[in-house]
Parts: structure tokens; C-alpha cells; sequence
């Protein structure tokens, strides 16, 4: 029993540091595509440049990416197609931050473990670079050095602008403004963060399942797996809010009990909140059962959620 346990305990961290290798992996080489991809030069456009390179570059755990390469490679997608899906994605979720930040939005100056970008620059810069971020995405999808196949690069447009606009991202952050004056139950909780956090997650995975042009199967197994993980994420950010340090997640934290914003935590405790983070990973890991060990950093990915720190 106890050379078993041994041995469980040997593979369990031998897993945990390549999953922390192919996220080191993920977010060097997806950083050389943003650097890339982001403008660097211009006269009196210099200080939008100089503020969304701030925003984007140097930092974050580059996780939605990471889900993108994977998911890429379970259908044998080249990497550096997938790398570029995933730094469009990055783009988006950076944009997403910029504007979150934003005193009209959370009214946060900390981020990352460095100012924000408004109060780095200023909030007309901050919008505007948000606008660029996100709009320069759905350049870096558009183009042909992202997949050689128009229809799947309209695909991906088209998916995107799903997740990040009015019925994904951009909505569920308007529920969110709205939970600081109404009281959302569990259901208006969970559909909240399905939108705000897992639509964005939902298209990370699925990303790679479009440019492989997978079948039905294996894409309803990827969203499956998103469905379950996003929710994971968000309790996760939920415990964190709750019994993080600034030290450790890099932003304030405690400010949705500040609030008054009911949460998975607020609503379900610590400890049972804690408990079905860990389930619905277990079922994220269950959707992925169709696919060989390839998917094992995907399987890995929903276990590090749980236990993240920041």
C-alpha cells in the first residue's frame, strides 16, 4: 500500500511539471507571436502602442493560449497556427482586462502586480487601447498565415466574436455590473460566469477542434470539457478573491464581498464551493475520455485550475 501510494504520489508530480512546463512552453512562444503582431512604432500613435504593448506583454499566466495549443493538438494542427489563434485570444482577454480596470468597471489600480493601464497612462488611452486589442484579434484571425483555408479562418472569426461579444464575454459583464445592485441566485450566478469567464474558455478549446476541422464528437467532448472547467476557473477566482493576497494573485482582492456581490463562495461556503470546484474538474477530465493520452496536459490543466494561486 505504501509503494503504491508512493508511486501515485511520484507520477501526480511528474504530471504537474510538465503541465508547468507546457504552460512556461505556451506562454514564451505565444509571447513572440504578440510581440510580433503588436505595434511597436508611430509618431503620435506612440503612446497607444506603448500602452497596449503594457498591457499585453510580460506577464499573466497565458492560460486561454495554452488551451488553444492544446486543443490544436489533439488534431495535429500546426503550432504555429495554433499559436496564433492563441494570441488572438490573448488579445481579447488582454482588452478585456484593460476595460475591466476601468473606474467606470471595477475601478481597479492594480493588476498583474503593476499599475493598470489607466492609471499607467490615462482612461482615454486605456479605452482606446482596449479598442485596438480587440480589434486587432480578429486582424491577426483574418489572416491567411493563421490557416490557408478561408472558410476556417471565417469560422474562427465568427466564433470569437460570439464568445467576446453581447451573448459571451462583453454580456456576462454587463450581468456583472448588474449583481451589484440585484441579488442573483445560483442560476444567475452560473450563468453570469459562463458568459463572463467560460465563453472565452469554451472558444479556446474549441479553437483547435475548428482548425483541424474535427468532427461533431470530439467538438461537443471540448465543450463539454470548457463547460466544466470554466465554472472550475471561476470558483477558483471566487476562493481566491476570498483567501488570496495581493502578493499572490497580483490585484486586489476581497472586493466582491465589498461589493455585495453574491459569488459561488458567498453563496455555497468555503468549503462546499471548494468541493465542487474539485468535482466539476473531475467531469471536465471525463469529457475528455474519447481522447489518447495527447489530451493528458488538457486533463492536467483542469486539476491545476483547482489549485492555482493566482
Amino acid at each position: 500500500m505504501v509503494a503504491r501510494q508512493r508511486r501515485l504520489r511520484i507520477l501526480a508530480e511528474t504530471a504537474t511539471l510538465a503541465l508547468e512546463k507546457a504552460l512556461r512552453d505556451t506562454a514564451r512562444d505565444v509571447e513572440e507571436v504578440l510581440e510580433m503582431v503588436l505595434p511597436a512604432d508611430g509618431g503620435h500613435e506612440a503612446r497607444l502602442f506603448d500602452s497596449m504593448r503594457y498591457a499585453t506583454l510580460g506577464g499573466g499566466k497565458r492560460f486561454r493560449p495554452f488551451l488553444v495549443v492544446q486543443s490544436a493538438a489533439l488534431f495535429s494542427v500546426s503550432r504555429s497556427s495554433a499559436l496564433r489563434v492563441a494570441a488572438a485570444v490573448e488579445l481579447v482577454h488582454c482588452y478585456s482586462l484593460v476595460h475591466d480596470d476601468l473606474p467606470a468597471m471595477d475601478d481597479d489600480d492594480l493588476r498583474r502586480g503593476q499599475p493598470t493601464v489607466h492609471k499607467q497612462f490615462d482612461e482615454a488611452t486605456a479605452i482606446l487601447a482596449g479598442d485596438a486589442l480587440l480589434t486587432l484579434a480578429f486582424e491577426v484571425l483574418a489572416d491567411p498565415r493563421t490557416h490557408e483555408n478561408g472558410s476556417v479562418r471565417a469560422e474562427l472569426v465568427a466564433a470569437l466574436s460570439k464568445a467576446a461579444g453581447a451573448h459571451g464575454m462583453v454580456g456576462g459583464q454587463m450581468l456583472d455590473l448588474a449583481a451589484e445592485t440585484i441579488e442573483l441566485d445560483m442560476g444567475g450566478i452560473t450563468r453570469l460566469q459562463r458568459l463572463k469567464t467560460g465563453a472565452l474558455i469554451a472558444f479556446s478549446c474549441e479553437a483547435g477542434a475548428i482548425l483541424g476541422r474535427a468532427s461533431t464528437e470530439p467538438r461537443e467532448a471540448l465543450r463539454g470539457y470548457a463547460h466544466d472547467l470554466g465554472l472550475t476557473f471561476q470558483i477558483a477566482d471566487d476562493l481566491l478573491d476570498v483567501e488570496g493576497t495581493i502578493e499572490e494573485t497580483g490585484k486586489a482582492v476581497g472586493k466582491d464581498a465589498d461589493a455585495g456581490k453574491a459569488t459561488f463562495v458567498s453563496i455555497l461556503g468555503v468549503e462546499r464551493a471548494r468541493e465542487q470546484a474539485r468535482l466539476l474538474a473531475n467531469q471536465a477530465v471525463e469529457h475528455l475520455a474519447i481522447f489518447d493520452d495527447t489530451a493528458d496536459p488538457l486533463r492536467e490543466a483542469a486539476n491545476f485550475v483547482v489549485e492555482r494561486k493566482s
